[in-house]
């Protein structure tokens, strides 16, 4: 089993930065990928970033040059920092931690970011 654990969430205003970080703990020397997802009201979850244990990264192309997703040297925390906080960004945002062969994803509780206008 793997813990996620999310934090940092919080409310700022537009065009402000946050940093949300991202612990996992447990079974994690089989982690394949660890990902930044959100769900604003009435909408689907979506794939926000996400980082490899080789160091690939991939984003949205909506935080394309706002949002950067990075991780520590243990491979155990990630974190997202998020420039450029536009009101659309508001929504709970949701980490995860995936395993492959057989694939497992471990969802974290959620954090909330709000950005007023």
């Amino acid at each position: 089993q793997v813990q996620v654990v999310e934090s940092g969430g919080g409310l700022v205003q537009a065009g402000g930065s946050l940093r949300l970080s991202c612990a996992a703990s447990g079974s994690i020397v089989s982690i394949y990928s660890m990902e930044w997802h959100r769900q604003a009201p009435g909408k689907q979850r979506e794939l926000v970033a996400g980082i490899t244990n080789g160091g690939t990264t991939t984003y949205a192309d909506s935080v394309k040059g706002r949002f950067a997703i990075s991780r520590d040297n243990a491979e155990t925390t990630v974190y997202l920092q998020m420039n450029s906080l536009k009101p659309e960004d508001t929504a709970v945002y949701y980490c995860n931690a995936v395993k492959r062969f057989p694939r497992r994803v471990y969802w974290g509780q959620g954090t909330q970011v709000t950005v007023s206008s």
